[in-house]
């Protein structure tokens, strides 16, 4: 029972390792070859965590040539624009110039309800306003809307505007994040100012808080206190 214990925590970490060392890529993200090889490396680790008689080393072995492979056929996809469209594919037009490709719909078996679902997930409800749909060879659709359907943006109307920046996230579940802290150019003198200010004296108390660039602070307690 030890053993078994031990064998999956030690796997775990490798393979989440290897993942790792892949990229950074969500799922829905993933090229045909990366999505196989982490399918393939899933199964791999299953298999001594089930059979404490097959050694360790059986399992790890396999995973790293699929690891080794797939940074072997990434790298190459960088340097051979043949192999990358052999081995991942290419984009596929599924709207071009506003008009619907049935041709290149018919052969990939991606019918009206597909496109108009995937659609609706970039928040386009009228396939009329669509001037370009490609579909990445990852299965994203990628939409461009026509001219006078666009959004306007504020340099289309000369106004200008400071860049907006992410907050930064100075306390996360009761624990100050000292690097951004110092971005900020806060101390914990501060930090520990503004929550007095709140009426806050213990910083184990705070949820998260976070401080934006034009000075606003955003706070929220922990459940219990509030």
């Amino acid at each position: 029972m030890v053993i078994s214990f031990i064998r999956t925590i030690i796997l775990y970490i490798f393979v989440v390792l290897a993942l790792r060392l892949m990229g950074k890529r969500q799922i829905g993200e993933l090229q045909p070859s990366e999505l196989v090889v982490a399918i393939m490396i899933s199964d791999l680790a299953t298999v001594p965590v089930a059979d404490i008689a097959i050694p360790l080393l059986s399992g790890i072995m396999p995973i790293i040539t699929l690891v080794i492979l797939e940074v072997i056929i990434s790298f190459i996809n960088l340097k051979s624009e043949k192999f990358r469209n052999i081995f991942t594919g290419k984009p596929t037009y599924l709207i071009k110039n506003g008009v619907l490709q049935e041709e290149e719909m018919r052969k990939l078996r991606y019918n009206i309800e597909d496109l108009l679902s995937e659609l609706r997930l970039k928040d386009v409800t009228d396939i009329s306003t669509v001037y370009t749909a490609i579909l990445e060879t990852n299965g994203e659709l990628s939409i461009v809307l026509k001219s006078e359907n666009s959004p306007v943006k504020l340099k289309d109307i000369n106004i200008k505007t400071p860049q907006e920046k992410i907050p930064l996230i100075l306390i996360s579940d009761g624990i100050v994040r000292n690097n951004h802290l110092e971005e900020t150019s806060k101390d914990i003198r501060w930090l520990k100012k503004e929550l007095k200010k709140r009426g806050i004296t213990n910083l184990k108390d705070v949820f998260i808080l976070s401080y934006s660039d034009d000075g606003q602070i955003f706070l929220q307690t922990k459940e219990r206190k509030k």
